[in-house]
């Protein structure tokens, strides 16, 4: 009697240590599904919206490129994830090109700073790299704005000139020389940008819009005038500057972008030598160009950010990478703009 009680009392505490294990088995797999589904969500590139199983925390970089004919092609655009390209002096523009999902080698032409493109990338939290300054950028950059390295104290050591370009055509850096100044200066690299806002598949294949696979944003000088023409089979843009297809300086490898956001704002030259105040904060008229389409559009500066929208509500952009065309408000959009269906 008392081993029959004895035999039961054994069975009934080996079955409950065995559920303890199962819920504590299954508690142990809930926690790693939750981990997997936190990972899984958070494994996107911000800037591009990009799935990657890379590290996708750091921080973006912002770079200065030079747009002059004599520093074309240059090196690293295509691997950009977004591109903003303004007027500096006269009508030559120049590029802030944003990296956070690729490194490239090399970059550049390195050009000088100046304050509305400071402004672009402390909007996106970047560490600012570029090749000289304006007074107003010296400023901004002398009083620690935003985390920089300026290539005046570090020619011929983060940053190289090469012997095939004239100055100030021929600065170039990478990665790991702006990783290494980044470390003597004691900046922190991690930290990624606030995404942005990317349509889903679903949207995507219910856009909207008049059809345009060609287009033409006129800066006034024909060397800087931009063209882009929508490719159906890569379902891209490639981007051209007075005909002359933008590639890579030593591969030929083509930029290819997925959205042309094209805006117009007031432009103000400040000074004899013709620089200019660019407002980035006002907001105004836009176009969107996603998938061989474009739509009328506003943007807003959110939070120090470029935003489209429509209606009052954040355009979404197509997963991929962004060039961004800042244009004056005279003669404006609808005159420096032209678009049409390729036959």
């Amino acid at each position: 009697m008392y081993m029959k009680k004895f035999i039961f009392i054994i069975i009934a505490i080996l079955l409950l240590a065995g559920c303890s294990t199962k819920d504590k088995t299954e508690d142990k797999q809930d926690d790693e599904t939750v981990m997997k589904d936190t990972d899984a969500s958070s494994e996107v590139f911000p800037l591009t919206g990009m799935s990657t199983k890379e590290e996708n925390a750091r921080r973006a970089v912002a770079v200065m490129i030079n747009n002059h004919p004599q520093a074309r092609p240059q090196s690293g655009l295509s691997e950009a994830d977004i591109v903003y390209e303004l007027l500096a002096e006269g009508d030559i523009t120049r590029f802030l090109a944003v990296f956070q999902s690729e490194r490239p080698d090399q970059i550049g032409p390195v050009r000088s700073a100046r304050d509305y493109y400071i402004e672009l990338a402390k909007g996106l939290d970047c560490l600012y790299v570029c090749h000289g300054n304006s007074p107003e950028a010296k400023t901004m950059l002398d009083k620690g704005y935003i985390d920089n390295l300026n290539g005046l104290y570090y020619d011929g050591t983060l940053f190289q000139r090469t012997s095939d370009r004239k100055a100030p055509h021929n600065s170039y850096t990478s990665f790991d020389s702006i990783e290494k100044g980044a470390e003597e200066k004691g900046y922190d690299m991690t930290g990624a940008p606030e995404p942005f806002t990317f349509l889903t598949e679903e949207e995507v294949k219910g856009l909207q819009g008049e059809a345009a696979s060609k287009i033409e944003v006129i800066y006034g000088e024909a060397s800087s005038n931009v063209q882009y023409k929508y490719e159906k089979t890569e379902e891209k843009y490639t981007r051209y500057s007075d005909g002359e297809q933008t590639v890579e300086n030593h591969s030929g490898k083509p930029v290819l972008l997925d959205n042309i956001f094209i805006i117009e704002t007031v432009h103000q030259v400040v000074d004899n030598k013709g620089r200019r105040k660019i407002d980035l904060k006002s907001g105004g008229k836009g176009y969107l160009l996603q998938k061989g389409k474009i739509n009328e559009v506003d943007w807003v500066n959110k939070d120090d950010r470029i935003i489209p929208v429509k209606d009052g509500k954040e355009v979404g952009l197509v997963t991929g990478k962004t060039w961004v065309n800042v244009i004056p408000d005279q003669p404006g959009i609808n005159k420096s703009v032209s678009f049409s269906q390729e036959q």
